[in-house]
């Protein structure tokens, strides 16, 4: 996660928290393998889309979670941004949505191979 926000900030993308889920767990007397989520985005691109629907917010800022499995391999997952378009039937605003895919995989391939 760490190599992640760090591929974020470099690229100007803003990281607006990060959640620690196994923290949160430890709170409680619970344990769970390390798995956090970052919550990021950049105004320039989701304002447009919250211009087209307003409850796209509810998915807005973007977040990934990454997680250390059972084996202790180190995975990451997101929503695609597609299925946030059809989530919402925002029709109107393809060049958005597919900038957004490919920066998500772009930027999460670049933390991994780090």
């Amino acid at each position: 996660m760490d190599r992640l926000v760090a591929v974020f900030k470099a690229k100007g993308v803003t990281v607006f928290a990060r959640v620690n889920h196994a923290a949160g767990a430890k709170k409680v007397g619970a344990e769970l393998r390390p798995t956090e989520t970052l919550i990021f985005g950049t105004p320039k691109i989701g304002t447009p889309l919250m211009q087209s629907d307003q409850l796209i917010g509810i998915d807005l800022p973007l977040k990934v979670l990454a997680w250390k499995n059972e084996k202790g391999q180190v995975m990451i997952a997101y929503n695609d941004p597609a299925f946030l378009a059809k989530r919402h039937h925002i029709k109107n605003r393809d060049k958005n949505f597919n900038g957004m895919t490919g920066a998500l995989n772009k930027l999460t391939n670049a933390a991994l191979k780090k």
